[in-house]
Formats: C-alpha cells, structure tokens, sequence
C-alpha cells in the first residue's frame, strides 16, 4: 500500500520511540537479536503490523532467486528497519539499506544501532529512496 511522505514520517517516529524505549530498558551491549525480539515485541504492543526476518528475491533475467537477502523487519509493508549491535554504522550497513529499499520497492528505511550511549545522538540512520506522490 502506498503510503504519503507524512504518513512515512508519522511511522518512522512510532518506530524510533519504540526502539528508544528498548534501548533505555535493556542499554547497549547486547546480540542484534535480542533487541531484534524486544523491538518486535514492542512494535506489535504498539498496534503495529511488524514481518520479521522477511526474505527478500532477487530477481535476475526473469528469475526470483530466494533467499539472496533477509530484511531484519518490514512494519506496516512500509518501512524496513534493519537492527544492528555494533560500535558504529558503517558505510556498507547503509549500502545494505538501500539496497533493501530499492530491491523491496519500499521508500523509507531506518539502521538502527543499539550499541551506542544515546541511541538519538548517532544509533539511528534513515534513508529514504523516494517518496510516492
């Protein structure tokens, strides 16, 4: 479903404050799938529709190869959020984003690091790869 650039930026806000209050109970440190779980748990709580884990094909000349990408989670078939635990965001966790987002034909994305003090001060990356009008 095609979802407006306010609409977007409404979702992404619901997202980050659930992944604010998972940082804030469980601090950084952790495995990615532990505050994978937790952020999952969270989401649904909050009356989101959460995949996880959500396969992504590649298609090649006609061909859907499976299981080429896995997508840590889709939240309402509009943004893809990818949880990382590591000591900072890196140029290829990006690439990875966009990758997702143009292979998925989604638009927004949001990298989210919880191995960080402040997850606001630099544990959060959106993307964006273009806005339905």
């Amino acid at each position: 479903m095609q979802q407006t650039a306010s609409a977007l930026n409404k979702l992404t806000e619901q997202i980050i404050g659930a992944a604010i209050h998972v940082h804030r109970v469980l601090g950084p440190g952790l495995l990615e799938s532990a505050y994978e779980a937790c952020l999952y748990h969270e989401l649904v709580t909050r009356g989101l529709t959460v995949e996880r884990q959500k396969p992504l094909p590649l298609v090649y000349s006609d061909i859907a190869l499976d299981c080429v990408y896995r997508m840590d989670m889709v939240v309402e078939d509009a943004v893809v959020v990818e949880v990382k635990s590591v000591t900072k965001i890196d140029r290829v966790h990006e690439a990875q984003m966009l990758s997702y987002l143009k292979l998925s034909k989604k638009c927004v994305g949001l990298i989210i690091n919880f191995n960080v003090a402040v997850l606001t001060e630099s544990g959060i990356k959106r993307r964006v790869n273009g806005f339905p009008e």
